[in-house]
């Protein structure tokens, strides 16, 4: 059964709060925050402050999405402030400063994941695969809600995935971007663990009923 993460870069920011405990009360898996620095990826989105608040108000694993440059100067920082699980753009760095950013993240007792952009390629993400605990595929340009979803991610995600098997069983796979009910199913049998959705959750007329659909 795949998780569902919901992500509230798509909810109502007035009523946050009240969104996240809708999350919990439909039975979602996680949590997916989105953190842009408006330099990485064009738009801004949630920070510490956010990302310690939303802590305060909910037990529910934190799947914290680093879309910002040279993470390495904040992973400390958001693992204090309350994630789960903490992911990384390798675009984002040098090699070198990216292997610190993971061994530092899983020496705090949090899970590290390293994200791939569309153009960014499965090989890519090699030197990696052994220090991570997840790998998200982006399957729309990171930066934008709302986007269409690109099935031809999907021969990436398969590659990762035997790639995986090989060098790191434990680690699972996450895809964002355009998930929803038409798009899960390819998304799994492509060997996605983890659903992250945004829109299509907060529009769903039964999120319950939508959340347990991804899940499958």
């Amino acid at each position: 059964m795949a998780k569902v993460a919901p992500s509230i870069l798509a909810a109502d920011f007035v009523n946050l709060e009240r969104d996240i405990h809708d999350i919990e009360q439909n039975h979602a898996d996680w949590i997916h925050v989105d953190v842009m620095d408006g330099s990485f990826v064009p738009n801004f989105s949630f920070g510490l402050p956010a990302l310690k608040a939303i802590r305060d108000v909910t037990d529910m694993p934190l799947d914290v999405h680093l879309m910002i440059e040279r993470p390495i100067r904040y992973v400390e920082r958001f693992v204090a402030a309350g994630a789960d699980w903490l992911t990384i753009h390798i675009e984002a760095d040098s090699h070198e400063n990216t292997v610190k950013a993971l061994k530092l993240i899983r020496s705090m007792g949090c899970k590290a994941g390293i994200s791939l952009k569309p153009g960014t390629k499965a090989e890519e993400a090699e030197p990696y695969l052994a220090l991570c605990d997840l790998i998200l595929v982006m399957t729309v340009q990171p930066g934008f809600g709302g986007q269409k979803f690109k099935e031809d991610m999907m021969p990436k995600l398969r590659a990762l995935r035997s790639r995986l098997d090989e060098v790191n069983p434990g680690c699972i796979l996450s895809v964002d971007g355009g998930v929803d009910r038409n798009t899960a199913p390819i998304c799994k049998a492509n060997g996605a663990e983890v659903l992250v959705t945004g829109s299509a959750y907060f529009k769903a007329a039964d999120r319950a009923e939508y959340v347990c659909n991804l899940q499958g």
